[in-house]
């Protein structure tokens, strides 16, 4: 059986993202190469950048910490599956916090991210295994 051991939920309004991908040194601080490697075969870039800023958002959320103690961005990168679900994976920084915070270290990560013309969202589940 699992137990949430944490749930975060973000919403990103596409503009803000827009106007802050414009700026390469934001992309650069936010986003891990594998997420910008992926968004150069992305046509909708503004979706993109602001589900997964989202992403980052909604999971520091699940963590119960926010970017503080030496978290930061770059730390969880969005990826796809073959199928094309989303899925945060994590450095082994993060594995450590989750690890001291929650006395475990096989956990599951569920992430759901949407978009709409000027929204994006997401949603993230932390379980214990």
């Amino acid at each position: 059986m699992m137990k949430i051991i944490g749930n975060g939920v973000d919403i990103v309004k596409n503009s803000r993202i827009k106007r802050l991908i414009s700026n390469k040194k934001f992309i650069q601080r936010i986003y891990s190469r594998s997420e910008i490697n992926f968004s150069k075969k992305i046509t909708n870039k503004e979706a993109f950048f602001a589900k997964r800023f989202a992403a980052k958002e909604a999971f520091v959320k699940s963590l119960g910490t926010g970017f503080r103690n030496n978290i930061n961005f770059k730390d969880i990168s969005v990826v796809n599956t073959p199928y094309g679900k989303p899925k945060i994976l994590l450095n082994s920084k993060i594995k450590k916090i989750i690890d001291k915070k929650f006395k475990l270290n096989k956990f599951k990560i569920f992430l759901s991210i949407s978009d709409e013309k000027k929204y994006s969202i997401a949603f993230v589940i932390i379980n214990k295994r």
